[in-house]
């Protein structure tokens, strides 16, 4: 991590307008074309969304890197410095982020089962959910990025987010995990007391007029609860990248494509969230490392190489030994 922005906001305001821009277009395309019509979403359709979307966020680390190669040397603020060293420096970051947000949106699949399995949303209408949480997803992110990169400035912020990582590392490997329950949620409650909630649901309405009255439907319930879910869920997420890097362009960008890619990816994992069992366990440990990372980055700022290497290794160990004891146990219980 530099100890100068390379991309301040004040100059670099343009950088933000046309992402914001590019992504309001991916999206657009994604509701006129994948989503506009309700239909069950195939794995292999949900496999070719995520290659898609894998392969922007790759074209878009290769542009950058590109682009500071060409457009770095002529700065003076940065004058003395490697600029070839900043680009690879700054894509490999944009890299190590974007694997620990896509890792840490797998907790985000195993609540959507859970909530559209409570509510009984009907397979077909579950893209479109997903769609408007996503939205939601990405505002919130990006409101939580803004107040990141103003307290991150102060160290003793750095430590309390350090520390709130380990914690929750250690609270997931040993105290057991506690099942969802939407209905003592308070922001269930809130919805059911301000709108009047439709016993079934209406197509892939979230609301209908009956008799003049207004109604909400299931799926808006529904939809309320994974945006309060992605409000949770952000939690981790905004910190642990920030221990990889302290360019909010880096952080914004790598955060929205891994947030873009999480409706393929759920369709991808819904039904084989059993085969990861140990994943989890894999993810506490990435959140511990980088909480480590940003207790010791006062006195030891850890090669991003070296922290890429790790969080790579860690999430590739755990998910190999989920397939591999989940597949014995399966011809344990078959034979």
């Amino acid at each position: 991590m530099q100890d100068i922005l390379l991309f301040p906001v004040a100059e670099y305001w343009w950088v933000y307008v046309l992402f914001v821009m590019g992504v309001a277009a991916i999206l657009a395309f994604d509701l006129g074309v994948f989503a506009k019509h309700a239909h069950v979403v195939t794995v292999r359709e949900a496999a070719i969304r995520c290659v898609v979307y894998l392969a922007l966020a790759l074209a878009f680390n290769a542009g950058l890197y590109a682009y500071m190669l060409q457009s770095f040397p002529g700065r003076a603020d940065l004058a003395g410095m490697d600029h070839a060293l900043l680009a690879q420096t700054t894509a490999l970051e944009f890299l190590a982020g974007f694997v620990v947000e896509y890792a840490l949106a797998i907790d985000n699949v195993f609540v959507f089962v859970a909530v559209f399995a409570y509510f009984a949303v009907p397979v077909q209408y579950q893209q479109k959910v997903l769609f408007y949480g996503i939205l939601g997803a990405i505002a919130f992110r990006a409101l939580f990025i803004s107040l990141g990169s103003v307290l991150m400035q102060y160290h003793w912020v750095v430590i309390i987010f350090g520390v709130f990582l380990i914690a929750t590392g250690i609270k997931i490997l040993f105290l057991p995990e506690k099942p969802i329950d939407p209905e003592r949620n308070p922001i269930l409650k809130l919805v059911r007391r301000v709108w009047t909630v439709t016993p079934q649901y209406h197509g892939d309405k979230f609301w209908v007029e009956i008799d003049g009255k207004q109604w909400v439907t299931p799926l808006f319930v529904a939809l309320v609860f994974i945006e309060f879910s992605d409000i949770i869920f952000a939690i981790d997420p905004v910190p642990a990248i920030f221990a990889l890097t302290n360019e909010p362009l880096i952080v914004f960008t790598s955060n929205i494509f891994a947030i873009l890619g999480l409706r393929s990816l759920f369709f991808m994992l819904a039904g084989l969230l059993d085969r990861f069992a140990y994943l989890k366990v894999g993810l506490a440990f990435v959140l511990m490392f980088v909480g480590a990372k940003m207790l010791i980055m006062e006195w030891y700022k850890m090669p991003i190489l070296v922290s890429l290497g790790v969080i790579v290794g860690i999430l590739t160990t755990s998910v190999v030994y989920s397939l591999i004891k989940t597949r014995r146990e399966i011809s344990v219980r078959a034979t």
